[in-house]
């Protein structure tokens, strides 16, 4: 499973007077991709930071396209990009109900060891999940 894809309505508080989704919720919708695509691996962020491991965001980028507004079904789709030792890396589109374009993006992650701070390698588990993909 490379790629995942939920949808999410657009809520009135995440737009702005125009009625177009704010800019930085669209951070938050890769986080719901991201989240999602990991739980459906059989990954969970709380089992990870039960175990140590945190996944903080090192980079985010976004392109816009065509805005989405309040009401909308959007479909959120993540793809993984890649894993190299303690980096892994997700695209994400968006689109309407239209199925038009309306964003992409990107992030890189690092799983980082909760006790150090420092990065760490990912556990066994979680690289024997991601090797499937591979």
């Amino acid at each position: 499973m490379r790629e995942y894809e939920f949808k999410v309505r657009v809520r009135y508080a995440e737009t702005d007077q125009m009625g177009v989704v704010y800019h930085g919720n669209y951070a938050q919708y890769f986080e719901m991709g991201r989240v999602e695509w990991l739980r459906n691996l059989g990954v969970s962020y709380k089992w990870m930071e039960e175990n140590g491991i945190m996944l903080p965001v090192v980079s985010l980028s976004m392109n816009y396209k065509k805005p989405a507004r309040y009401d909308d079904l959007i479909r959120v789709k993540t793809i993984f990009k890649s894993q190299t030792s303690v980096k892994i890396e997700f695209d994400y589109e968006i689109y309407n109900e239209k199925d038009e374009l309306l964003t992409i993006g990107n992030s890189m992650l690092v799983f980082v060891d909760m006790k150090t701070g420092r990065p760490t390698l990912p556990p066994d588990y979680i690289v024997e999940k991601l090797l499937t993909l591979a």
